[in-house]
């Protein structure tokens, strides 16, 4: 069907298309349309339409109950990146439109020629093209359309960016399709304006009318009659006037340039006509000049001609030399053009043995040159020795013939030698001649070998094909069926390789798109995080503000009244919002604050954390994430103590590398008591379900009461209740001297939370208590965390001696309220996006890591402690502040900067001065404890003495 219902019926003209005012001449009171002046089509050399041309043509378009096909004009606009179509090219309003911002293009190969699908995500237009060709050059034209206009919304939308964060290696849109497909060219007489003033194909038949659209056809319809009425020549919309000259004549676009080499005869005719009458004027002229010049008896001497014999003379030696120039080059054109023959092969023969002749007869004139020299050379000499005078001069002649002789005997004897070699090579070759000579007669005698197997075979083939005459017509058959289905197969992989390279193209660009659409979503998303974080801020003052104000003292009842009626309403306003209250280890964000009076400041804390989250979350995951998989891309998974990974566990890891780095320091501190003890939990575990007496009770009734602010434990039927009953009850058969104590819960739900595994988090309790905390830590005594808290003052004196001196005058003991942050490793005390940077900074670095974070903490909220001068709420302010802090890279600048140098060698030595001191105490306390229990066993012995028995009595 054709599925125009969605478009509107004139919301818009088309592209190109202007309301004119109305024609008086016709004297129509609706608006004329007229087609603006339509861009210029060109064409690059490539073949490919420059982004100046103008998409349009006829394509048909499948629709109606029927499914027929209708033949429309379609025209594309680039504004609003759609496909608008019409019955015909001069219609006013359009039939319907198709969105191609968000669509998709594919072609079919087994439908007709030239269909092409544009799917968009209400529904699915088929279109069909003339040809192939067209097809194909709609469906890049297309492509690049949607491309050039994704690319400019997105120029509009994103703000610009620098070359560090915009994306490396993604090519344009543009360049797509040329990468996979070869440009398409126009096809001529089937797109753009030129084909607007053919006529519309189908005109004649009753289906191409829109059943649809009524009032649209009506419209049209009296706009092209009107138009027949207005103008004696209808011409169309889109139509173009070619150029024309300064006569009126149009001029032709192109013409094809005649080759060098193609002389027209007729003009080699006239032109030397030309030159011919030319210099026979000349001719008649200078007699002319000399009759003239010749003195008369009766006249009076004439005067000297004006034209110059000598520039006559010229130019007639030139006109001759020119026409001369043209008799010979018609000559050579005419040699040129005729074919050779056997006369001219045979002169060629004459000359190429006329040509050996003359050069033996060079050689023959060179060797009488030599002897001819050699006779003058004798001759000169037998002059010169007539010629002397003494006898001296006779006896030098003489020396010099024979020293001459002599070197001509050397030459002669060299000249014998060398004859002698080539005579021997001759020889040789003599000799290597006769061999190939045999070569050549065993090959001759092979030759005729197999020239007789070859005849003797062809005679077998001769007497067998009268037997294979029926199978070879059945033969042939075969093979032209098998031929034609090979091109049949051919021309199905030529398609489906096209359609390959054409759907690749289109993944291409649609990939990109997706990728920028992506980016604006992340921009956008940045944008309304930071929207949202400055209206948390905004919520959280205005609660403040009215906090204020309910505490103030000069309000009357009825504006109290009021105050208290909208801290109400926002609160509730705010429990309305769809935002989570948990986080994604599911600890609740905010105190849950049980006292109404508290209420207003949890939200106050909660809309504060969730602002300074929000604000923090994009900037601090994406640099973290690059971080960690550019350090497990080089280290092949196995982290090693390097600066760099230190400085990544103190900042603190993403949740999707936290359980695998977890797992990894877990197993290289348990790697040897794993390989002595395998399947250790397991055993355990067994151990733990056939004796459950001796388990310890606590167990049990701790499970309830861990982690209560998280969901995970807060629902009595959740699975990890009874994941963290086994590992706790694993472990204090692992450690009995340990066995169970107060904290150890919550220790084993945090690294059950993280590493999602029972085993994994009985591992890693093992590691906290008998390996990075020190021993008596978790005994009845507790010896060893009464030692740290020392430390940590000693320490507070050190870095924070104000605080101290405010403390100690207040008389507040630090310790109440920083043993349950050591023991239980600040669960429950911290924030869980802070309690899980001190955690992987722990696993790593060991109890250091909790002395740094507990300075961190009271450095951070120093100056709010000394403004507080009662004991009571210092006592209140000291358990409830860790929980408000929103900043937690600041707490870990402090604890990781502000607090240096902090060694653990230090820790070590004062931690060991006072556990001597904390055992010689207990050791006092036991001796005082024996001595009075000794006391007391004395005393009752003597009041047992004393007192009188019953028999005694009734004595």
């Amino acid at each position: 069907m054709e599925n125009e219902g969605n478009q509107c019926t004139c919301s818009s003209p088309p592209p190109d298309i202007h309301i004119s005012p109305p024609d008086v001449s016709v004297g129509s009171e609706e608006p004329q349309i007229q087609a603006a002046q339509p861009e210029v089509t060109t064409i690059n050399p490539g073949g490919a339409t420059s982004p100046n041309t103008k998409l349009c043509g006829y394509l048909s378009k499948q629709g109606g109950p029927l499914k027929a096909w209708k033949s429309r004009w379609f025209t594309f606009e680039e504004k609003s990146c759609q496909l608008f179509y019409y019955r015909t090219a001069q219609d006013l309003n359009p039939l319907g439109k198709v969105d191609l911002s968000r669509s998709t293009l594919s072609y079919p190969l087994q439908g007709e020629e030239g269909t092409f699908h544009i799917q968009t995500p209400e529904r699915t237009v088929i279109l069909k093209a003339p040809n192939r060709d067209a097809q194909m050059y709609w469906l890049q034209q297309l492509q690049l359309k949607r491309a050039s206009y994704r690319e400019q919304n997105a120029g509009q939308l994103s703000q610009p960016k620098s070359d560090s964060q915009s994306l490396n290696g993604t090519p344009s849109a543009q360049t797509g399709p040329a990468d996979f497909l070869p440009v398409v060219k126009t096809p001529p007489g089937l797109v753009g304006e030129e084909a607007a003033s053919l006529p519309a194909p189908g005109t004649n038949n009753p289906l191409n009318m829109s059943i649809k659209h009524p009032l649209i056809e009506l419209q049209n319809t009296m706009r092209s009659l009107l138009q027949r009425q207005s103008q004696e020549v209808r011409q169309s919309v889109f139509h173009i006037d070619a150029p024309c000259d300064q006569n009126g004549s149009q001029k032709e676009s192109s013409k094809m340039p005649t080759p060098e080499s193609s002389v027209n005869p007729k003009c080699e005719k006239m032109q030397e006509n030309g030159l011919i009458h030319h210099l026979s004027s000349i001719s008649q002229h200078r007699k002319c000049n000399k009759e003239k010049s010749k003195p008369s008896p009766c006249s009076s001497p004439v005067p000297e001609s004006s034209v110059n014999p000598k520039c006559e003379k010229m130019q007639e030696n030139g006109l001759i030399h020119h026409l001369s120039s043209i008799s010979q080059q018609r000559k050579s054109n005419k040699e040129k053009s005729k074919p050779p023959d056997l006369k001219e092969t045979k002169a060629f023969e004459q000359t190429s043995q006329l040509e050996q002749e003359v050069k033996a007869q060079k050689e023959l004139v060179f060797i009488l040159h030599k002897v001819l020299e050699a006779a003058q050379l004798e001759k000169q000499t037998c002059v010169q020795f007539l010629t002397a005078e003494g006898e001296h001069e006779r006896l030098e002649l003489l020396r010099q013939c024979e020293r001459r002789a002599a070197e001509l005997q050397e030459r002669l004897d060299s000249l014998q030698v060398e004859n002698e070699t080539l005579r021997r090579d001759l020889s040789e070759r003599d000799a290597h001649i006769s061999e190939l000579q045999e070569n050549i007669q065993l090959l001759m005698q092979k030759n005729q070998a197999k020239q007789e197997v070859i005849l003797k075979l062809s005679e077998k083939l001769t007497t067998c094909g009268t037997d294979q005459q029926c199978t070879d017509g059945v033969t042939s058959e075969t093979f032209k069926q098998l031929t034609h289905e090979n091109e049949n197969l051919k021309d199905d992989l030529k398609a489906y390789k096209t359609q390959n390279k054409f759907l690749n193209s289109e993944i291409y660009q649609l990939t990109t798109l997706w990728r920028k659409s992506s980016e604006q979503e992340k921009n956008l998303i940045v944008k309304c995080a930071v929207l949202e974080a400055n209206n948390c801020q905004m919520e959280s003052r205005h609660l403040g503000v009215l906090q204020k104000l309910q505490e103030r003292e000069d309000l009357n009842p009825e504006q109290r009244e009021a105050v208290r009626n909208l801290i109400k309403d926002m609160v509730q306003a705010n429990k309305l919002n769809l935002i989570s209250d948990y986080d994604e280890y599911g600890f609740r964000i905010a105190i849950d604050y049980k006292v109404e009076d508290q209420k207003l400041l949890s939200k106050i804390q909660g809309l504060e954390v969730r602002s300074h989250n929000l604000l923090n979350h994009e900037e601090c995951d994406g640099s973290l994430l690059a971080r960690c998989s550019q350090l497990f891309a080089r280290t092949d998974g196995e982290l090693s103590s390097s600066p760099e990974v230190k400085n990544l566990l103190r900042t603190g890891l993403p949740r999707e590398y936290r359980a695998r780095v977890w797992r990894y320091l877990i197993q290289t501190r348990t790697r040897s008591l794993r390989k002595c003890y395998p399947d250790r939990y397991q055993k355990l575990c067994e151990k733990s379900r056939s004796s459950p007496h001796l388990v310890p009770r606590q167990i049990q009734l701790d499970l309830d009461r861990t982690l209560t602010s998280n969901q995970n434990f807060s629902a009595p039927s959740s699975p990890l209740i009874p994941q963290l009953e086994r590992v706790l009850q694993a472990f204090s058969w692992q450690n009995p001297t340990i066995g169970y104590v107060q904290g150890l819960n919550r220790l084993a739900a945090i690294a059950l939370l993280v590493l999602q595994n029972e085993e994994d988090a009985f591992w890693c309790l093992v590691v906290i208590v008998e390996h990075f905390m020190p021993q008596d830590y978790y005994t009845k005594g507790l010896v060893g965390c009464q030692a740290d808290q020392l430390v940590l003052k000693d320490l507070m004196w050190e870095k924070l001696p104000r605080l101290m001196a405010h403390l100690e005058s207040q008389k507040v003991d630090v310790s109440l309220i920083t043993v349950e942050w050591f023991l239980v490793l600040f669960v429950d005390s911290l924030p869980s996006r802070i309690l899980f940077k001190v955690w992987d900074a722990f696993l790593s670095e060991g109890i250091k890591v909790i002395f740094r974070y507990a300075l961190a903490l009271f450095k951070y909220r120093e100056e709010a402690i000394l403004k507080i001068q009662d004991s009571a709420e210092i006592y209140q302010y000291l358990r409830l502040f860790p929980n408000t802090i929103a900043d937690g890279r600041k707490l870990t600048n402090i604890a990781f900067s502000d607090m240096n140098p902090l060694p653990m060698k230090m820790i070590q030595n004062r931690r060991a001065v006072h556990m001597e001191r904390l055992h010689a105490e207990i050791k006092e306390l036991e001796n005082l404890q024996k001595a009075y229990k000794a006391e007391r066993v004395r005393c009752k012995d003597t009041e047992l003495d004393t007192l009188t028995s019953e028999d005694e009595e009734e004595l």
